[in-house]
C-alpha cells in the first residue's frame, strides 16, 4: 500500500530521543516521507550532526537540545510552533536488571521520569499544536515490556506500562479531536546503546542480551513501522502495534542458536 503524503498543515514532526537508535532512524525515515523533522535530545552535537545529514540528503531538519524531563524547557520549546503534525515520543530507556528486592530506587525514578513524565510533558505542551493542525498524530514508543512482565525488569516494565496506559487513556480522552494516538511496542531491538546503557557500559552483559539471536530487530525496522503507521490515511488509527523479531515469541521466550 502506498503511503499518504502529509497534508500542508501537518508537515512538522517532532521526534524525541533523536540522538541515536530508534529516534534517529525515525527522523531519517519521516524526513524521507516528506516531513520537516525537529530533532530533540540532550546531546546537542549528535542531533546537529543528524540534522546536517538529513539536509544533505535533501530533507528538512532542525536540531533542538532538550531534556524531556525539564518541564520549563519543554514549555519554552513548544512556543516555537503554531501547529505541528506529528509528535513521536521516543525518549526513554532502561537502567539495570535487578530484582525488585534489590533494585535501585534512583534507577526506577529516572526511568519513570524519562519514559512517562517526559512523554507527558511533550504531549501536554504540544497537544494544542497538534489539534490546531487539523490532522495531528501522537506516537508513543513503548515496549513489549509495557504489556508483559519479566524477571529482573520490574522498574523498566513499570515505566513502560505507564507509557502504555498514558497512550490508551489519552486516546479515550481526545476522541472527536483531529488527533490520532498510536502506540508502537517493540520487542528485542539491537541498537548501539540500549543494552549498553542498561548495564552501565558493561559490554559483556550487553552482548549477552542478543547472544545467539540471529536477527534481532534493528532501529530501522522499528522506524519503518512508526513511519508506516504515521503515514496511513488520517481516518486510520493504528491503536497498538507490537513488533518483535521472528526469533522472539514473548519477553521470556527467545530462540537462540547454539
Amino acid at each position: 500500500m502506498a503511503t499518504a503524503a502529509p497534508s500542508a498543515a501537518s508537515r512538522i514532526a517532532v521526534v524525541t530521543g533523536a540522538s541515536s537508535g530508534i529516534g534517529a532512524a525515525t527522523a531519517r525515515q519521516l524526513a524521507a516521507a516528506g516531513y520537516r523533522v525537529v530533532l530533540t535530545a540532550r546531546r546537542k552535537d549528535r542531533i546537529e550532526a543528524l540534522a546536517e545529514e538529513i539536509v544533505a540528503a535533501g530533507g528538512r531538519a532542525t536540531a533542538y537540545a532538550l531534556d524531556v524531563t525539564d518541564r520549563a524547557a519543554v514549555d519554552e520549546f513548544a512556543t516555537a510552533f503554531r501547529t505541528i503534525g506529528v509528535l513521536v515520543n521516543n525518549a526513554g530507556g532502561a537502567l539495570g536488571a535487578d530484582p525488585v528486592a534489590t533494585g535501585d530506587p534512583a534507577d526506577w525514578r529516572r526511568m519513570y521520569e524519562t519514559n512517562v513524565i517526559g512523554t507527558l510533558n511533550l504531549t501536554q505542551a504540544l497537544l494544542p499544536k497538534l489539534v490546531a493542525s487539523g490532522d495531528g498524530t501522537v506516537v508513543v514508543v513503548s515496549s513489549t515490556a509495557g504489556h508483559a512482565t519479566y524477571e529482573g525488569g520490574a522498574g523498566y516494565v513499570a515505566a513502560k506500562h505507564g507509557a502504555h496506559v498514558l497512550a490508551e487513556t489519552l486516546r479515550l480522552e481526545i476522541v472527536g479531536q483531529p488527533v490520532r494516538v498510536i502506540e508502537i511496542a517493540p520487542g528485542m531491538v539491537k541498537t548501539e546503546e540500549f543494552a549498553l546503557t542498561r548495564f552501565g557500559g558493561d559490554r559483556e552483559k550487553a552482548a549477552k542480551v542478543y547472544e545467539g539471536v540471529a536477527e534481532p530487530l534493528t532501529a530501522d525496522d522499528v522506524a519503518d513501522t512508526i513511519t508506516w503507521a504515521v503515514t496511513r490515511p488520517s481516518h486510520v488509527n493504528v491503536d497498538l502495534l507490537v513488533v518483535r523479531p521472528r526469533a522472539q515469541a514473548s519477553n521470556t521466550k527467545v530462540h537462540r542458536e547454539p
